[in-house]
């Protein structure tokens, strides 16, 4: 029949049953603790009974028997023995064994020796004589060296025969036989020595030897030889006799159990056992048997039957395996006592072994297998043996209790209490993985398993009522989780490994096969889960309730015992909705806890009293709130869920919103009491308060994604960073001149090393830059989390360090000045001397044609302000992408109000002006000349500019440029000076112009041509920016002042080195080196016309080489001083300058100033012409320096090849350089058309005026002028300077054409011509301009954008 066909139960009868069983425990009456412990003592006693007798040796000497053996032992035949061995290894000792053998000879001398027949006086005095000979130092050196067996074998033998031969008769032989015994006694000894130190598994061949020898030499002696019979040569035999029961409770050890569990004292318990001993007889126990028996095969309930159990199958096991274990207990009650098998009639008794192993599946590995009054190896046939003998059905059981389950579980809750409360039971050693832990004794344990035995209770039901009882104690709290998990584990792990008998002891199936287990237990194990559960589920509430404390108890415990031994277990059935209904209420109480948490942080934290709010108290809550979040999370990080519940989110749902909302509220209200009283809060109070929050606001968006926090922190806090930039724009200024102040502007050196160009600078751009560089990580160490505001932030400050950078230009311009300006010791004798010496000092001069110009000597602090100011460019670079000003501009422009609303004017306006050059000026020097200079002031008097001076020029060139800012109309008067040494400087002609705003709303530069009120007119280039709020703007402008300030430095270098140019480049160096060698003599005969006129050569290339050399000198004199101080780059710097002026020279030596009338400059010849390039080509040599001075680019500029291309239109015809001049005018107008036709909004390059006229008085737009936002950083400097060469190089003009016809009073129509033609052209292009910027304008508005400039 399978195994679906014995299923007798289906799950409603199952559960009729269930509830049956359920009903008839709880109708049973409990057990009394004297009932227990009369029960418990019975099968005690039972087992004392049944116990194999001890029994006792006694010795039975054998009768004296004559001798009648011969020895048949010879040295010949010891030593053949030992030389059979074929291992050499086995015919020696091992190292060690002779201390070993001294102490086991010892032992037998003092009669510690264990074997009994060496205990003979005889033999101790045998072994006496060969000791004395063994501890012979040189006999025990040899035997230690060779450790040869024969050898020591035969002093053995020769010391034995020497003295057992002494005292004997002549014909007395007998003592032969007593030399083979005790040499063999003496290899025996051996052996067992060799066989106590594990020596023999090394030398089997020996060993084998010595017990051959040792039977051959007791081949007559069996007294020696037998095993039972070691007596001595007396002979004799040994009988084993049994001890009588002496009935006594200390011979009863688990009566003596049964004492301590139930705590009945020694006397009670003797007495007991005496009043009750003629009843608990082996006799009732095998009626015990044999009534069980008979009810086992009549299926009755006084024992299990099939209605207990779901299976049939498991039925039929457990019976067959009952009537198999009856058997052998019936066996051992019988062998206990052989009085009781008279009555059993036939058959045979096996023999019962008392050691034999475990063969019971109902034998738990705890209970000791020695001593066992019932078990025995092989199955017995029973089945002659009569059952209904000596019955007695009225009295029932003898040892078996009414109701067993119940009596059992009653001792085994007794026992447990007894061992749990017991201080002297030593628990289990802690491993890794469990804990140290105490559960049953082993005397308890086998205290039970004897009960159980002797009551019938299955293993499994044993394991459920052990459960059944541990539950009971931990629902009542008397033992902790780790007990409990103990005993989950002793009822699931299999018994242990016998090792006695070297083998696992039988587990029986249905130990672990719930199937076969009885319904009864199958129920209560159920029961015990379910209790069990929701005992573990309480306590777990409890301690969640408490996991926000500072020491909370640990939830692995129960959660291991709930995962490990609850859930895991197929019979342990719960609800879903259960769980789920507990996850609900255990969140819910936990974010209730979490409140009342955040509750107590907010009493500890936050006074009472509003007034005594401050923001430190916001910044302790917040902190005491993460670092309870931080420890919350460490503490659950590797198991963040509980029962479905997150300890963490249940905190940070509750406390982060709560604390949002409590901070927004005590922020406001902080604030609001300090404008109350007209205090203000101190600003690092507010950035301190802002990082706590962001930190928070932080976890609170990775915490609860999603979700708002409870205010905008930036919003109600920025007005503490307003306050920290007013306060350093306040104080940026102070900053900057104090570190002015304490410069001294020198370099400094390491340890006398020449410096490199990054130690080329002073102290204060360093302090300045750090106190920037503060600045700028003060907020952006805030991290601020509005872009928009960090945005406006960085303008501001932007703003502030422009200003302070404009500060420190004007200080480092000043000062510069001051020690450029100085007099040389020349100067200052010179300014001592009276009128009349000093004309008559220039007299002189003038009469010794005095050409040496000493060099400026160049004060080290001078030049150090200039690196300075590279450095500064450098780091506003580095500051500028750090700040990343772009990013910042787009986040403002994207944040901006559509252009509807926000174009309007700006309120300051940034007028460029650019003092170009002046013509036709007055002569104020005796020499014909003057060395003008510019002065720009307001209409209130007020100097706004000042340009540097040009010596001895009526038309000269400055290209300077300034910034003025205005709100309005401004009237700006220029003034030129003669500068002059001696005396006041004389006023060569004064003009004025008004800037307005009005008129630049194209934002395009313009130049005017302005007349002197004296002669001469003056050419100014105009352009107007308006003052932005804007980032790049700020940057922009300060990148300009730097850029000017060392612009204007450089020239103020350059300026002490240009004279003694122009005084090399001059027309009058020509003239001397054409007139080189003539005298006065010379000169009359000039005058003489009838004499011929020699043919006169021009000057060699050497003496224009040495006509250049007073200016090489004069350079590298100059040159050196500035090595020494000058960056690399500023160096390249000031001879790039100098080339211009270089350039500047030489143009002026060949062609006059660009203009509409005719100049008095007369052209140069051939002879004049080849020297000028000539010059140029050895200057451009020098400034190359092989390629370590000015980069080839830069000399190669485009007013370079300007004068290179000159020398092919110098000796042109007029008319030749007119139609050349109409060609390139003519392509000039067809590219404009074509950019106008393109609808391109920026000028032609060239198509400014730059004649006189009405357009000059108007102002003409010019071509794209340097705006500030072209100067935001160095990379924009650098491109729009790449872009301004390649535009000079790329777009020819007859600029030069029309200087050269200046010069040619034929060609005067044709300039004013050319004049109105531009002017024409360059109001076309203006008017264009207007049109497509009005129509660009009004695009923007329709699509609501505002173009970039």
């Amino acid at each position: 029949m399978s195994t679906a066909s014995n299923r007798r139960l289906n799950s409603i009868q199952q559960q009729d049953r269930l509830q049956r069983h359920g009903s008839g425990r709880s109708g049973k009456r409990p057990v009394a603790a004297q009932d227990a412990y009369l029960y418990a003592l019975r099968v005690a006693y039972l087992a004392y009974l049944l116990q194999p007798r001890q029994k006792r040796v006694q010795h039975v000497p054998a009768p004296a028997r004559p001798v009648q053996r011969s020895s048949t032992t010879s040295v010949a035949d010891l030593v053949k023995d030992i030389s059979l061995i074929r291992d050499s290894k086995s015919t020696r000792f091992p190292h060690g064994f002779m201390a070993e053998l001294d102490k086991r000879m010892t032992g037998v001398l003092i009669g510690r020796e264990r074997m009994p027949e060496y205990q003979e006086a005889l033999v101790k005095r045998t072994f006496a004589v060969f000791l004395n000979e063994f501890k012979q130092p040189q006999f025990r050196k040899s035997m230690e060296k060779d450790r040869r067996v024969e050898d020591l074998l035969l002093i053995f033998f020769s010391n034995a025969t020497k003295e057992l031969q002494k005292g004997k008769a002549p014909g007395d032989d007998s003592w032969k036989l007593m030399v083979d015994r005790h040499v063999a006694l003496f290899i025996r000894l051996i052996s067992s020595t060799l066989k106590d130190h594990d020596w023999q598994r090394d030398r089997p061949e020996l060993t084998h030897r010595l017990q051959t020898m040792e039977k051959k030499l007791l081949v007559h002696d069996q007294d020696l030889s037998s095993e039972n019979q070691r007596s001595g040569g007396a002979g004799g035999s040994t009988i084993e006799v049994e001890i009588p029961r002496s009935y006594e409770v200390k011979d009863m050890p688990l009566v003596l159990v049964v004492s301590r569990i139930f705590g009945i004292s020694y006397s009670d318990v003797q007495n007991d056992i005496n009043r009750y001993k003629a009843v608990w007889t082996e006799k009732a126990a095998l009626q015990d048997l044999k009534t069980y028996q008979a009810h086992l095969s009549l299926m009755s309930k006084k024992t299990l039957n099939s209605d207990d159990f779901d299976l049939e199958d498991s039925y039929e096991e457990w019976k067959n395996a009952e009537i198999r274990d009856l058997s052998q207990m019936i066996l051992a009650v019988v062998q206990s006592n052989p009085e009781l098998a008279k009555s059993t009639p036939g058959g045979s008794v096996a023999q019962f072994k008392p050691n034999a192993p475990v063969g019971s599946g109902y034998i738990d590995s705890n209970a000791s297998t020695m001593g066992s009054s019932y078990i025995i190896d092989q199955p017995v046939d029973m089945s002659s043996l009569n059952i209904s003998d000596d019955s007695d059905d009225g009295n029932g059981y003898t040892y078996v209790p009414p109701d067993p389950r119940t009596y059992y579980r009653a001792v085994l809750k007794e026992a447990l209490t007894y061992d749990l409360a017991d201080t002297e039971l030593q628990p289990s050693e802690a491993t890794g993985e469990t804990p140290s832990l105490k559960l049953l004794s082993k005397q308890s344990a086998e205290l039970m398993n004897e009960i159980a035995l002797r009551w019938r209770i299955p293993l499994f039901s044993r394991l459920i009522l052990f459960l059944d009882v541990i539950r009971e104690k931990y629902q009542h709290q008397e033992i902790d989780l780790d007990t409990l998990d103990a005993a989950f584990n002793y009822v699931k792990e299999p018994p242990a490994a016998d090792r006695k008998a070297h083998r696992m002891s039988h587990v029986p199936e249905s130990l672990f096969d719930r199937t076969k287990w009885t319904v009864a237990d199958y129920a209560l194990n159920q029961q015990i889960l379910s209790s069990l559960h929701e005992a573990l589920l309480r306590e777990l509430f409890e301690i969640m309730l408490m996991v926000f404390e500072n020491k909370p108890p640990s939830l692995g415990p129960i959660m291991y015992v709930l995962n490990s031994h609850i859930y895991e277990d197929p019979l342990f059935n719960t609800a879903p909705e259960e769980l789920d209904q507990y996850t609900t209420h255990l969140r819910q109480a936990l974010r209730k806890r979490a409140a009342e948490v955040y509750s107590g942080l907010l009493s500890k934290h936050i006074p009472e009293t509003k007034e005594q709010w401050e923001f430190f108290h916001v910044i302790e809550l917040g902190r005491g709130v993460v670092k309870l979040c931080e420890k919350i999370q460490k503490r659950y990080r590797k198991n963040p869920e509980v029962m479905g519940v997150n300890p963490l989110m249940c905190l940070v749902e509750e406390v982060l919103p709560a604390y949002s909302a409590d901070a927004r509220d005590l922020v406001a209200r902080i604030m609001d009491v300090a404008q109350s009283k007209g205090e203000e809060i101190h600003v690092q109070d507010g950035f301190d308060l802002y990082k706590e929050l962001v930190e928070i606001r932080g976890i609170y968006a990775s915490a609860l994604p999603g979700r708002k926090f409870g205010f905008h922190l930036e919003g109600m806090l920025q007005d503490f960073v307003w306050r920290w930039i007013e306060k350093t724009d306040e104080n940026l200024i102070g900053w900057v001149e104090n570190a002015f102040k304490g410069d001294q502007f020198t370099i400094q050196g390491h340890n006398g090393a020449v410096p490199t160009d990054e130690e080329r600078h002073s102290m204060s751009v360093v302090d300045i830059f750090r106190s920037f560089n503060q600045s700028i990580e003060q907020i952006v160490g805030l991290n601020w989390d509005d872009d928009l505001q960090y945005a406006k932030f960085m303008t501001a400050i932007s703003k502030s360090i422009g200003i302070g950078l404009a500060r420190y230009c004007e200080l480092l311009e000043q000062k510069f000045s001051k020690e450029m300006d100085r007099l040389t010791p020349e100067q200052e004798a010179a300014a001592r001397q009276t009128r009349q010496e000093k004309w008559l000092s220039m007299a002189k001069d003038l009469y010794n044609q005095k050409e040496r110009i000493e060099p400026f000597q160049f004060w080290t602090e001078s030049l150090v302000k200039l690196n300075n100011v590279e450095y500064a460019m450098l780091q506003l670079d580095k500051l500028e992408r750090e700040i990343n000003v772009d990013a910042c501009a787009d986040v403002i422009q994207k944040h901006a109000p559509p252009p509807m609303q926000r174009i309007r004017k700006p309120d300051n306006y940034v007028f460029t002006i650019k003092i170009i050059e002046a013509e036709d000026l007055k002569a104020c020097d005796i020499n014909g000349l003057s060395d003008p200079y510019v002065v720009l002031g307001d209409e209130y008097q007020k100097r706004l500019a000042k340009t540097r001076v040009i010596y001895g020029n009526l038309n000269p060139r400055w290209d300077e440029t300034i910034d003025i800012t205005t709100n309005g109309p401004l009237n700006i008067i220029a003034t030129i000076w003669d500068w002059d040494t001696l005396g006041d400087h004389d006023c060569v002609g004064r003009t004025s112009l008004k800037l307005d705003p009005s008129h630049f709303r194209d934002f395009m530069p313009r130049e005017y041509w302005l007349d002197l009120d004296t002669q001469g007119r003056l050419l100014l280039r105009v352009s107007m920016e308006g003052e932005r709020d804007d980032i790049q703007f700020y940057f922009g402008k300060a990148f300009r002042t730097l850029k000017r300030t060392e612009r204007d430095m450089t020239r103020k270098i350059t300026d002490k080195l240009s004279s003694y140019i122009s005084h090399c480049l001059s027309r009058q160096a020509l003239r001397a080196m054409l007139n080189k060698g003539i005298s006065v003599s010379s000169v009359t005969s000039f005058f003489q016309r009838g004499r011929p006129q020699s043919v006169v050569t021009g000057p060699t290339q050497i003496d224009v080489t040495n006509a250049l050399e007073p200016l090489f000198n004069y350079f590298n004199e100059n040159f050196a001083i500035m090595k020494e101080t000058l960056t690399d780059a500023a160096m390249v710097m000031v001879m790039t300058r100098l080339w211009k002026e270089v350039l500047a020279t030489v143009e002026s030596l060949l062609v006059p100033p660009l203009s509409d009338k005719l100049s008095q400059q007369r052209p140069l010849t051939q002879q004049e012409l080849d020297i000028v390039f000539k010059w140029l080509k050895l200057l451009f040599d020098f400034f190359y320096a092989g390629g370590d001075g000015v980069p080839m680019e830069v000399l190669k500029s485009p007013k370079y090849h300007e004068l290179q291309n000159l020398n092919f239109f110098y000796f042109e015809t007029s008319e030749d350089l007119i139609r050349t001049s109409e060609s390139m005018a003519a392509a000039t107008a067809m590219r404009q058309e074509e950019q106008q036709a393109r609808n391109r909004l920026s000028a032609p390059a060239h198509s400014g005026h730059q004649f006189g006229g009405a357009a000059g008085l108007l102002g003409i737009p010019s071509r794209k002028h340097k705006t500030i936002m072209l100067s935001k950083n160095l990379g924009t400097m650098r491109k729009a300077k790449e872009e301004k060469r390649k535009e000079a190089q790329a777009d020819p003009n007859d600029d030069m054409i029309l200087r050269i016809l200046r010069m040619r009073p034929e060609a005067e129509r044709y300039l004013k011509e050319r004049s109105r033609q531009k002017e024409r052209l360059a109001a076309a292009q203006a008017a264009g301009m207007i049109v497509q910027q009005s129509l660009n304008a009004s695009s923007g508005r329709m699509t609501r954008t505002l173009p970039r400039r």
